[in-house]
């Protein structure tokens, strides 16, 4: 586990670029929902725009709720081979060209653990173990196909310090889990609910995609005014209210689509392309 309390100062991994002037130098883009249709491959003309836009210098950073390892398929599809992606909500910073981790915002998940235990007594954990796998305590539908997944009980699912902390509550609805967790207090851990369904994600307190976008974008001098982000989800949020340019795709629900500048065209019209051809043309 890298500590995060060594890589506060993340500094650019690859060559300044030359910028097309007037397109975006920095462009944050969601996967799920925004990128690709959960469950099917990045369309052609999407993967093209995206191409587009890094052969012209921007900066495309994915930035995902996906762990590392689910991201890596999405970043190979779209010919991604250098520079940043944001995983796990901003939790983990990856080095594209390497696949590998160059910052990990970790927190301890025993506390959530117990909490969520109390309003939830049957709710399904499952913690990330970066570039390794999952450590679950049931199974659960999701996106755990890829390396380790290993069964444990609560006690050893919180003895290590992870980015992100999953819960899946299988017999509730998400109208109840919200309301149960308008009392969920847990010190120097905060959460976000999905889209669909009884599903939640807890990170450390303060990290987010717009956090760390944030960061990235100091880091690489970026001027905020440069900047884009397209998403969909509740994840999104503080990514959209960050950038300096948002964009949220039709299929986004309401809530999110009020926080952007523009509406895409859904993900199934492939939004995302016709928004990077606007600058971009393959």
């Amino acid at each position: 586990m890298i500590d995060d309390r060594k890589t506060d100062n993340i500094a650019p991994l690859h060559n300044e670029r030359v910028v097309v002037v007037g397109g975006p130098q920095l462009i944050a883009l969601d996967v799920d929902g925004t990128l690709l249709r959960t469950g099917s491959p990045v369309t052609e003309r999407v993967a093209d725009a995206v191409r587009a836009a890094v052969v012209a210098g921007a900066h495309v950073v994915v930035t995902t709720g996906r762990t590392l390892l689910t991201t890596r398929p999405v970043l190979e599809q779209i010919g991604l081979t250098e520079g940043h992606a944001l995983c796990s909500n901003g939790a983990v910073h990856i080095d594209v060209a390497r696949g590998e981790p160059v910052a990990i915002q970790a927190f301890d998940p025993a506390p959530a653990v117990a909490a969520l235990r109390g309003l939830f007594p049957d709710m399904i954990f499952a913690v990330e173990k970066v570039g390794i796998g999952t450590w679950a305590t049931g199974i659960s539908p999701g996106e755990f196909s890829i390396g380790e997944y290993l069964l444990v009980d609560d006690g050893e699912l919180s003895s290590e310090p992870t980015p992100r902390l999953n819960g899946w509550w299988p017999e509730g609805s998400l109208e109840e889990m919200l309301h149960l967790l308008s009392s969920l207090r847990v010190p120097g851990a905060s959460w976000v609910h999905g889209e669909f369904g009884p599903w939640l994600t807890v990170s450390r307190r303060g990290v987010s995609k717009g956090w760390a976008l944030e960061r990235l974008r100091t880091a690489l001098g970026i001027p905020l005014e440069a900047t884009l982000a397209i998403g969909d989800g509740y994840n999104d949020r503080e990514m959209l209210r960050w950038a300096g340019h948002s964009v949220a795709m039709a299929n986004a629900p309401e809530e999110v689509r009020q926080l952007a500048d523009e509406i895409a065209d859904d993900v199934i019209e492939d939004g995302v392309a016709r928004i990077l051809e606007r600058w971009f043309r393959a």
